[in-house]
């Protein structure tokens, strides 16, 4: 389109336009090719955090309902996470910054009640929305005491959540009991149980009568919800009556109260105290005193007695201080069979599954909750073994050192990791998952994608990273091939036959490494070949070939010296690894067949993997080489070691760093100026015309300059500017226009770009040809900033498939008939260069614009969410100050920012790691990563409806599950979110009466133990029809 003078009768009318008519005219088309652009991008592009896989950090609370089958884990954060069947998840989290520390689902309701550090109560529902429930807080409650009255009047110690499902009662520091209806936490002041009310009731001969101390327990009577028992911390326990407002029974104990448990007819009370015994009181008849009928310590002088007890007896805690103070043991008991379960991480809570469609028969799962995972035992299959968990397995039972993702595995490969990883896992229960709540609405993954974590152990760990669930399928170990400082009596802490107590060793936790240079560092897999190379702290890169049967071979270290003979180096970091001489036997799986051994055993900072040309490279701070694994030698070695760069042979074990030279280069980069915006005007009337002719092409490029920051370049000195940062290799115009070569390109951290040209032999030759690299091209960019990444892109500005992947049919030939260009991603900016000649083409600048840099950049494609014909590649970028970026191939354009990560989070924008689709991960704890998706169309997120039943047991429970009674109902009563508003004092009073004409047999309970210098026990008996109540951390079935 042309602009002619005659569109303005004179030059004063352009002059009162206020702009000058290319300018006008290039704002007038801009509009409506951004509007395009705009629908587009929406269609292309959108940002989601969408699902945290792992274990939740710090847990500090757990709640269970037997009634939806749900798990809720509180945190030390003031997250709340519920989890039913595999793939139903729900997240909360509490404006407050404080923990969570109870949990008490309401009795057969939608509904749970969280407490928090900061002694406020919330209320907290899943509501049904379009389809799926989410989990919403919708209320939150403090205790007021009277005026003047100290905190601990209402500091809240003890929650019980009765079985009418309206009320909640509140125990506190101070000894009174508070009465609360729910939904909407209105206080029932004249039903409250006051201190006094009860210290009037004691007995004169009881000691302790003049300090009661805190309300430790809260239970209800499971025939008769009228009564509850208090139980305070100096030991004393009142049976209170909620309709007649009195004491019923006193139960004198003496010694520190710990918990207490009523038997399921009532009939009897077994209490835990500080000095490590357990009593049983008897409560029925109309005695207001009950006498002690029993008294033990399980691990006293005499533990035999302790096998006497009923079926199941859970021994939480117990044991001698002096003995076993560093352990961490659940007793389990059942006729004489005794094991305590020693566990690495302090127990914070467990609970026990029954069997049946009411969860009333048999006990099948024990399920404890510790501090760094979840463990979960079969109590139904011989040798009690562990049930291996679908969800919240702990990422860090060795700590990540680094992440690897793979998108659409092919079936073959995906089937011979899953058989592999079967092998593994013989030790587990083959029961099913015990936790069965909610429907899983999520669709079926459209494809199988793998993240690989490696660890500080020499582990990598292959996860099922298709859906919600990061499920584990195979665990590979590097440790067997090196001599390492493992310590011979690691397997000491196993128990042995006579032992007492009999410790087993449960869970897979274990945050010890028996080497730090055995750490994991980097991790390369060919998912068409099924090779897959690993590199570590030490210098080693181990080559492994997937293998379906066990090997036994010996794996030959090649060196590659890197220093290639430069003087004034003398490295002062730790030894290499000793490779074993004698043969290994490998079991299925990946096995290693080839070793490289850097020189000086430095931390491998870059690899890459080539399948179809055999060769693998890797750098480090000092160099980089190149590596033939078919022939088992070295191609290619180059020190990139600055000679003034004394630091880079410290190590990273023992280095110590200069305070004066950071600083320096701290203030160096923090320098930074503006220029002034560039303007462009048109003054004069004859250069419109001249305009005009160039206004087309005008329209497509020009923008206006972004204020920009000026950046100082970076100094040569600087500090490991040799390390190298990024490899990469490439099938592209190295030499001439005309022949394409196979290519390697490896970018530093001091700005220099080195490219080879490498000659492979012909395909009948390649086993006994060498393979040769040769020097071709060298960059070096102007402000020496960190190169994070380098990219060919190919005559139509696609970047090249991956190696095997044309051969495959998945991905087309790359355009070899166009030019092709080279992108070197810098931390400063995105620059692309024309191929071969190496001329600077267009550039993007990121410092330079907001002060960030870039820390991770990964290739992804973004397909429409409204055609699955259109799609467009664009480079997926993290910066330090945790902002996601997506920017357009081949224009290399910004198109999308999105804040993700808080700047402060050093290690969570580290850990980023990008997948072939616009979706990453990144680590939030040492133990949970967070999933988020940068496509509209490729999102991976919990869907899931829970539902209460609106079925009833065809007779009355005798026990108040742990969320609640349940009860006979005259009418099947789908309990939602709304129920709650309704009046519910006619259906109480039909359960009251209901409970109180069950005729039970009797059956004992569970306690909590802690002696002087004992540690704190918690014990459960479990008899049939027996169940855990309100806050107690353990069960009794």
């Amino acid at each position: 389109m042309k602009l002619h003078m005659e569109s303005c009768s004179n030059q004063k009318e352009v002059k009162q336009l206020g702009l000058c008519a290319p300018e006008r005219m290039k704002r007038f088309r801009r509009h409506g090719q951004e509007s395009q652009r705009e629908r587009i991008k929406q269609e292309l592009y959108g940002f989601n955090k969408t699902v945290e896989h792992g274990f939740p950090h710090q847990p500090s609370a757990l709640g269970f309902s037997p009634s939806l089958q749900l798990l809720a884990i509180g945190t030390r954060s003031g997250a709340i996470k519920l989890y039913g069947g595999p793939g139903v998840e729900f997240m909360g989290l509490h404006d407050e910054n404080a923990a969570v520390t109870q949990v008490h689902f309401l009795p057969h309701q939608v509904e749970l009640v969280t407490l928090l550090d900061d002694n406020s109560l919330h209320m907290w529902t899943l509501r049904a929305h379009h389809g799926v429930s989410e989990l919403l807080e919708i209320g939150r409650f403090t205790l007021t005491g009277p005026p003047g009255a100290p905190p601990s009047v209402t500091r809240v110690t003890a929650v019980l959540a009765h079985s009418s499902g309206d009320l909640l009662l509140l125990g506190t520091e101070g000894g009174h009991v508070f009465i609360v209806k729910v939904p909407g936490f209105r206080e029932l002041e004249e039903r409250n149980i006051s201190l006094e009310k009860v210290t009037n009731g004691v007995p004169e001969d009881y000691g302790g009568r003049r300090s009661l101390e805190h309300v430790e327990s809260l239970q209800e009577n499971p025939v008769n919800p009228r009564q509850v028992l208090i139980g305070y911390g100096r030991g004393l326990m009142v049976i209170w009556d909620l309709d007649s407002q009195s004491a019923v029974t006193h139960i004198p104990a003496t010694q520190q109260l710990e918990s207490v448990w009523w038997t399921e007819d009532g009939g009897h009370v077994l209490s835990s105290h500080s000095d490590g015994s357990y009593c049983r009181w008897k409560v029925a008849g109309d005695d207001p005193q009950s006498e002690q009928e029993k008294s033990e310590v399980p691990y006293g002088e005499d533990p035999q007695k302790v096998n006497t007890m009923p079926p199941f007896l859970f021994l939480s805690g117990g044991m001698p201080r002096a003995s076993y103070g560093d352990r961490h043991c659940i007793s389990v008991i059942h006729s004489k069979t005794h094991v305590a379960l020693d566990f690495t991480s302090r127990i914070i809570d467990f609970f026990v599954i029954r069997d049946g469609p009411y969860h009333t028969g048999e006990p099948s799962a024990l399920v404890v909750l510790v501090e760094e995972e979840l463990v979960v035992i079969d109590l139904q299959t011989e040798g009690w073994p562990v049930i291996q968990t679908p969800y919240l397995v702990p990422l860090h039972c060795s700590a990540i050192t680094c992440s690897h993702h793979v998108s659409a595995i092919p079936l073959k490969l995906w089937e011979r990791v899953l058989s592999a990883g079967a092998l593994q896992n013989t030790h587990y229960s083959k029961k099913p998952w015990p936790m069965t709540g909610g429907q899983n609405l999520a669709p079926d993954p459209p494809q199988r994608d793998l993240l690989l974590t490696g660890h500080e152990d020499g582990t990598v760990r292959f996860w099922d990273a298709s859906g919600v669930c990061l499920y584990p399928m195979y665990k590979l170990s590097t440790a067997g091939v090196f001599l390492t400082d493992s310590d011979p009596n690691d397997n000491l802490n196993q128990g042995t036959e006579g032992e007492w107590p009999p410790f087993r060793k449960v869970g897979c936790f274990d945050p010890y490494s028996d080497d730090p240079r055995l750490g994991i560092q980097k991790i390369h897999l060919c998912k068409y070949s099924g090779y897959l190379t690993v590199a570590g702290t030490a210098g080693q890169i181990l080559v492994l070939e997937l293998n379906d049967e066990a090997a036994e071979q010996t794996v030959e270290a090649t060196v590659a010296d890197l220093l290639q003979g430069q003087e004034g180096f003398r490295w002062k970091g730790h030894t290499r690894l000793e490779v074993r001489e004698e043969p290994v036997t490998f079991p299925p799986g990946f096995q290693p067949f080839a070793l490289v051994q850097c020189q000086p055993p430095a931390v491998v900072t870059a690899l890459t993997l080539h399948s179809e040309w055999k060769l693998v490279t890797f750098g480090t701070s000092h160099g980089f080489g190149l590596y033939d694994y078919q022939q088992k030698n070295n191609v290619l070695v180059r020190c990139t070691l600055n000679p003034s760069d004394q630091l880079a042979m410290e190590g990273p074990l023992s280095r110590v760093k200069s305070i004066k030279k950071s600083l320096r280069q701290s203030f160096r980069r923090i320098r930074r100026s503006r220029v002034s915006l560039r303007k462009h005007h048109v003054n004069n009337a004859a250069k419109l015309q001249q305009a005009n002719a160039r206004l087309e092409a005008e329209l497509a490029e020009m923008e206006l300059a972004p204020v920009q920051r000026k950046i100082e370049p970076r100094s040569p000195d600087d500090s490991f500017t040799g390390l190298v940062r990024t490899l990469y290799f490439a099938d592209t115009f190295i030499s001439d226009s005309s022949h394409n070569t196979p290519s390697l390109w490896a970018g530093t951290n001091g700005g220099s770009v080195f490219a080879y040209q490498l000659r492979l032999p012909p395909v009948e030759r390649r086993g006994e040809d060498p393979v040769t690299a040769h020097p071709a091209k060298e960059i070096q960019l102007m402000h020496r900033a960190p190169v994070v990444g380098i990219l060919v892109l190919d005559g139509h500005g696609s970047p090249l498939p991956e190696p095997l992947e044309v051969a495959h049919d998945l991905a087309r030939s790359p355009d070899m008939q166009g030019s092709h260009s080279l992108l070197v991603i810098s931390e400063e900016q995105f620059k692309v260069f024309t191929l071969p000649k190496v001329s600077a083409k267009m550039k993007l600048k990121l410092t330079a614009i907001d002060g960030s840099r870039v820390r991770r950049v990964g290739v992804a494609w973004f397909g429409s969410t409204r055609t699955d014909d259109y799609g467009e590649s664009g480079l997926t970028v993290l910066t330090n100050q945790g902002d996601l970026h997506v920017v357009s191939l081949p224009g290399v354009k910004l198109q999308v920012q999105y804040p993700c990560i808080r700047r402060e989070d050093v290690s969570g924008i580290a850990s980023c790691v990008f997948t072939k689709h616009g979706q990453g991960f990144y680590l939030i704890s040492p133990s949970e990563f967070e999933r988020f998706s940068l496509s509209a169309r490729c999102v991976v997120e919990p869907r899931s409806l829970v539902e209460v039943s609106s079925e009833t047991p065809s007779t009355t429970l005798p026990r108040a599950l742990p969320d609640g009674a349940s009860v006979e109902r005259s009418s099947a009563r789908r309990v939602m979110e709304h129920a709650l508003l309704n009046d519910e004092s006619e259906y109480l009073r039909n359960h009251q009466t209901t409970l109180t004409e069950l005729n039970l047999n009797q059956l004992p309970t569970f306690v909590r133990v802690i002696p002087a210098g004992i540690e704190p026990t918690t014990l459960t008996l479990l008899a049939p029809c027996s169940y855990q109540l309100s806050h107690i951390d353990m069960c009794l079935l």
